[in-house]
């Protein structure tokens, strides 16, 4: 008598949870520095970003999530107080304070540390904009930070604002890597060719070393032709950069920030958690094969 739907999807599941038995993937040699973004808003922008960091961080790796979006959505979801009087990025950006004076360590399972956002970024574009070399304030932060021999980090992810404004610039000129969440849905590829444009323009003039090195399938709901079509059609456009790993529409997901926590420590066994471990796993391992291509 064949399974039902459900049946087979909780079979998949069972088996796909034997990641979290796996050995971890290598870390990388030197640190990765992710820039997340889309200037599309609504894609699982920052809900990448917070689970990226937290599977890559239970997997062994001390990760640095920098929240650069005044909304804050990242320091919730790690757990990290963020309210006005809180130490912030925005020091960092504005005062020229360290990155190690503002950052905190979130809750969640193994070593991951937030430089959080508070409500005064909002404001920070105008006051960074009569600066030296504003376009490279967080890269000198950046590189302060990883020059001291205490503060090693495998993964720093930027979490960016979804809109193009001298924040975005600042995590264009200090990343080596885009990582960009498309959502499977209508309108998938909108704005996606200005934010390839952008970091055509940033690579001639601010950063040579930037490259969309990931795409990440967001908010797939395999019960839909569209999702697949959109899905293809992705993958058509950007075969070497498309992660294998897609993430569903999961409730769990949703619930996890209310909660002050990830969907990996919220509900670890869970699909959405499965997945972003999942992704995490791909990310580390495309790496490390292509840090040792570039070896040979």
């Amino acid at each position: 008598m064949p399974s039902s739907p459900l049946a087979r999807e909780l079979g998949e599941l069972t088996e796909r949870r034997r990641i979290l038995d796996r050995p971890a993937p290598p870390l990388p040699v030197t640190t990765r520095i992710l820039t997340v973004s889309n200037q599309k808003g609504g894609v699982g922008k920052t809900t990448t970003t917070v689970n990226l960091a937290a599977s890559l961080a239970r997997l062994g790796a001390r990760v640095l999530v920098i929240d650069l979006d005044p909304q804050g959505n990242a320091s919730t979801a790690l757990g990290i107080e963020h309210h006005g009087d809180i130490p912030s990025i925005y020091d960092v950006l504005v005062a020229g304070a360290d990155i190690s004076e503002v950052m905190q360590r979130s809750g969640e399972a193994g070593t991951l540390f937030c430089a959080p956002s508070n409500l005064h970024l909002a404001g920070a574009e105008m006051e960074m904009y009569g600066a030296e070399n504003r376009e490279y304030i967080l890269k000198g932060a950046l590189d302060r930070l990883l020059a001291s021999s205490q503060q090693r980090f495998d993964y720093i992810f930027i979490d960016c604002p979804p809109s193009l404004g001298l924040l975005t610039v600042n995590a264009f000129a200090a990343a080596r890597e885009v990582l960009i969440p498309i959502q499977c849905e209508y309108y998938a590829l909108e704005g996606l060719s200005q934010l390839l444009n952008t970091i055509t323009m940033i690579n001639a003039h601010l950063n040579p070393d930037l490259r969309v090195s990931s795409i990440l399938l967001t908010m797939f709901d395999s019960r839909t032709r569209l999702a697949h079509e959109v899905a293809d059609d992705v993958r058509a456009h950007f075969p070497q950069q498309v992660l294998n790993t897609v993430i569903p529409r999961a409730v769990r997901i949703s619930e996890a920030p209310s909660f002050g926590q990830t969907v990996v420590s919220y509900d670890t066994s869970s699909v959405g958690s499965i997945s972003y471990i999942e992704a995490a796993f791909e990310l580390a391992t495309r790496g490390a094969a292509a840090a040792a291509g570039g070896n040979q």
